[in-house]
């Protein structure tokens, strides 16, 4: 559906369309709300933060359905679910207090580089 533009000797692809990756970005950032709204919902007993985390589950779901018309299934899959698990660690590591030790900071570190290696190594 998204034209590629540019293809390097190596068979990475820069400077193809964007958008289904700005889908699955905006996928895992969704994910991110869902899962730190399940949290602060409290088991779906407050109103205003199940409200926020149901919306935020259809945007994902929604969301990452766009990404996957055009981009690999366990591409797209590990990258979200990446992308979550690196905005939530963070998320709860930083504003609910929750730490990190080194060996965790580490495990966030080589996630994150997963991401990027996926990225860089797609060929949507």
């Amino acid at each position: 559906m998204f034209p590629e533009i540019v293809k390097d000797g190596l068979g990475l692809r820069f400077g193809e369309s964007t958008m289904p990756w700005i889908f699955l970005i905006a996928a895992g950032a969704f994910e991110i709300v869902w899962a730190i709204g399940l949290k602060q919902s409290d088991g779906f007993t407050r109103l205003i933060p199940s409200s926020i985390t149901a919306i935020a589950m259809l945007g994902s779901f929604g969301l990452l359905g766009w990404a996957v018309r055009d981009l690999p299934i366990g591409v797209a899959y590990a990258v979200w679910t990446g992308i979550g698990t690196l905005g939530v660690v963070l998320t709860s590591a930083l504003w609910l207090r929750e730490g990190l030790n080194l060996l965790q900071i580490f495990c966030v570190i080589a996630i994150g580089g997963g991401i990027v290696g996926l990225k860089l190594l797609s060929r949507a």
